[in-house]
């Protein structure tokens, strides 16, 4: 049977997924970095020691309290430390403006903020009118004789914390969704999601064991790495490594796996995509400590996916999930994966897919996507109009369209607002997508709607080209007649534009709507 929240005890807290390691292999490797590499049980020393000291800055169980840093050992211990004490860790992405943070430090109003030396440019800007950050605890060197060393600020703080007595169904974590379609949304998520997804997905469906080593492109402060590559592994007595540079710089990427030999590699279909754009990629680098990869973030399209396994011999499961599920929900699984497709409901989870009017349609046709689970969210925070709008009772309504096909997979068309209705019929950007990426010239694309002269809407694509192809309009010309070879006339772009990439979230979802623009 599935993993339910009533299997764990009323009194729970999620630094057991931590501390559950410390019994048996207290003195494994747990966490290897560039700046440090650590141990089970160094890792839970240096937990107790930032919950100490939060708790001396007055945070209380339901407190607050910002993570503004990059992926380094620091933001793991702070993130354990603030929810061991019963506070409630905000995964604040690095990537943001001055103004986004200020939005979610406003909207959160944490007192306390861990920031990384390397953000506070983006602080300093916007530092004069917060009101409600009192402590700012700098990783690094502070600039400002008010702020806290982090390393100073833990170092006189004793090794033994007690645990906040908090219950299974108290928040732990707040994560901003990544803003496909605009302003990010704070969603809020439990102690008890945390074993239950991992025990759901990673352990049911991934098969992830105490024998791995975990790595991945996405961040900590998005929930595919959070959970990815470190809530998981741990779960298991698996050990992670940590990039705290752009996962967006391949040779990131490919020289992490090099030296410090993941056996399971968490990325995004554009990271992917670009490894393989980068020439000598599988030759130069040594990709053999992998025996798996996991896609989530967006749909990956078969090409990449085909190309991915001739090139390197190694399976990668696609699955999609969400912010407010928390982690994947819908997943390939290794033995059992149908290229193109995001596989088949995770065991735990319920999915529908309804029309407008919330009736389920028939196998075969695209309708919108609502997914049931312990795990999932049940607000936006300070959001109660669009918390009315996508959390329907037990149901989630995720915002993606998705058809199933005869044998049980499932299909993505899109998002709900990117969906194109071309001479009266519904086309999914997805597909078109997926027929251009799998010509040779273009490494990666974006499908939208434009309106021709009379007022019409026909797909237009924006294209970035894989290195020694030219733009112009002999190649335009091909991708055209390409598509039309793979796809229904109707559904080919009327408009190619070539750009040099694409506008994008930090944890790398394609934002149409800024296309749109």
């Amino acid at each position: 049977m599935p993993l339910r929240a009533d299997d764990l005890p009323p009194r729970y807290n999620c630094v057991d997924i931590l501390e559950r390691n410390l019994a048996s292999r207290a003195d494994k490797q747990a966490l290897f970095s560039d700046e440090r590499v650590l141990t089970f049980g160094e890792v839970a020393d240096e937990v107790n020691r930032v919950g100490n000291a939060l708790r001396r800055l007055g945070v209380h169980e339901g407190d607050y309290v910002g993570l503004f840093s990059l992926d380094l050992p620091a933001w793991v211990t702070s993130f354990f430390g603030i929810v061991k004490i019963g506070g409630i860790a905000i995964g604040m992405n690095t990537m943001l403006k001055p103004y986004e943070v200020q939005f979610i430090l406003e909207d959160a109003r944490p007192r306390v903020l861990i920031v990384h030396d390397s953000l506070l440019n983006v602080l300093e800007v916007i530092r004069g009118e917060l009101d409600f950050v009192e402590h700012v605890i700098v990783i690094g060197t502070p600039r400002r004789e008010e702020d806290a060393a982090f390393a100073d600020w833990i170092n006189a703080e004793p090794a033994v914390c007690a645990a906040a007595p908090t219950h299974r169904d108290d928040f732990c974590s707040l994560n901003y969704s990544s803003g496909t379609t605009g302003e990010p949304k704070g969603i809020l998520h439990a102690h008890q999601d945390y074993p239950i997804t991992a025990q759901l997905w990673a352990v049911e469906v991934m098969a992830l064991t105490e024998h791995d080593r975990t790595f991945a492109g996405a961040k900590l402060f998005f929930t595919f790495g959070l959970g990815g590559n470190l809530i998981y592994p741990w779960y298991v007595g698996a050990s992670v490594v940590l990039l705290s540079g752009s996962p967006r710089v391949v040779a990131n990427v490919l020289e992490t796996v090099d030296r410090f030999k993941p056996t399971i590699l968490f990325n995004a279909p554009t990271g992917y995509a670009m490894t393989m754009a980068t020439a000598g990629f599988n030759t130069d680098h040594d990709l053999s400590s992998l025996r798996l990869c996991v896609s989530a973030g967006e749909a990956l399209p078969a090409p990449i996916w085909k190309q991915w396994k001739e090139t390197t011999g190694l399976t990668i499961i696609d699955g999609i999930g969400s912010t407010e599920a928390f982690h994947i929900f819908i997943s390939n699984a290794p033995g059992d994966v149908r290229p193109g497709s995001s596989g088949k409901p995770v065991p735990g989870y319920d999915v529908r897919l309804v029309d407008d009017h919330m009736a389920d349609v028939p196998q075969g046709e695209i309708g919108n996507l609502l997914v049931r689970g312990e795990a999932t969210a049940l607000l936006y925070l300070h959001q109660s109009a669009r918390t009315r709008e996508t959390f329907l009772g037990e149901w989630l309504v995720t915002g993606d369209k998705y058809y199933v096909d005869e044998d049980g997979y499932y299909w993505h068309a899109g998002r709900s607002d990117d969906m194109l209705k071309v001479g009266g019929i519904w086309t999914s950007p997805v597909e078109v997508e997926s027929a251009l990426i799998s010509h040779a010239a273009v490494m990666e694309c974006a499908v939208i709607g434009k309106r021709d002269d009379s007022d019409l809407v026909k797909p237009k694509a924006f294209i970035v080209l894989n290195p020694g192809h030219e733009p112009g309009a002999q190649l335009e010309a091909a991708l055209v007649t390409h598509c039309v070879e793979k796809l229904a006339g109707y559904k080919r772009p009327r408009w190619i534009e070539f750009v040099s990439a694409l506008p994008k979230t930090a944890t790398g979802k394609i934002q149409r709507f800024k296309l749109r623009g």
